[in-house]
């Protein structure tokens, strides 16, 4: 790492940790530390089953006993949201590492070599971004097959394009530093100059994108999987149980307990995510 960069990170330190947290920052991050727990530890938050049910107690209203109600086979609908969190945010995380990986390498060789490369790799973009992400989705998922997995690569293919496109510009931009320059004069090869300067510089706008894309391939999964391109019942993702209780209207918490679940985790993930650009 070089001088300027490692002043820049220190920077970059000291201005984060200088800034104020807002209240709905704050509030956001409790909410994304609630779903974190439900996802990596969900027998701490509840004490039912979220595959079997009391048929004496299905279709009940939200009271004491089922925060959320019960659905039509009596299971608790508060342990199917609690246990559908780790298959939304694992799928959500995979979506987002092939995105962040496969458009951060595209972007990183189209800024940095420049030439017939960045032309080959800005028309592939360009492609891609001609075609709606949840339509570029449907269109992955539907080709290699419908479970949640697969549904997470369809969304992760489908912001590929976006992370390559910042990412080349923030090369681009990184490449014409003073100290990218000065590496260059010194001898320095082009490989360790993009591996140990460039890279490092401009990734620090990537997570921003990455905290947003996170968000966004949450709605997205749980979309596939309300159109059925995700795991059948008995699984419990949100996007299934916002699907499975449109039947039955007459009993409205059945869609709106893991649809509120579902807008509440991505509007604090964007909350997030506009704190870090503000703050970078």
């Amino acid at each position: 790492m070089t001088f300027a960069s490692f002043s820049d990170s220190r920077t970059s330190i000291s201005r984060l940790s200088a800034v104020r947290v807002p209240p709905t920052v704050a509030l956001s991050f409790a909410v994304i530390a609630i779903v974190v727990a439900w996802a990596l530890a969900p027998e701490l938050f509840t004490g039912h089953s979220p595959i079997v049910g009391v048929p004496a107690e299905k279709l009940l209203s939200p009271n004491a006993s089922h925060w959320f109600g019960t659905d039509h086979l009596g299971r608790d609908l508060y342990t199917r949201v609690v246990y559908g969190t780790a298959s939304s945010v694992t799928s959500a995380l995979i979506a987002v590492t092939i995105a962040a990986v496969a458009g951060g390498f595209m972007g990183l060789l189209a800024g940095f070599l420049g030439g017939w490369v960045d032309i080959l790799l800005a028309r592939l973009v360009d492609v891609l971004l001609a075609i709606p992400n949840f339509l570029l989705a449907v269109i992955v998922v539907t080709a290699i097959g419908f479970d949640t997995t697969n549904a997470a690569i369809a969304t992760g293919v489908s912001a590929v394009a976006v992370f390559a496109r910042v990412m080349r510009s923030e090369v681009i931009k990184t490449r014409r530093a003073t100290f990218v320059e000065a590496a260059f004069l010194m001898g320095g090869s082009r490989w360790h100059i993009l591996l140990r300067h460039v890279l490092p510089n401009a990734s620090r706008s990537v997570l921003p994108l990455a905290v947003l894309q996170f968000g966004l391939s949450i709605l997205v999964i749980a979309s596939l999987a309300f159109l059925g391109y995700g795991d059948p019942p008995p699984a419990s993702d949100w996007g299934l149980l916002i699907s499975i209780g449109k039947d039955y209207l007459k009993w409205p918490w059945l869609v709106y307990a893991p649809a509120f679940v579902t807008i509440a985790t991505v509007l604090s993930v964007n909350r997030i995510s506009r704190w870090l650009r503000k703050t970078d």
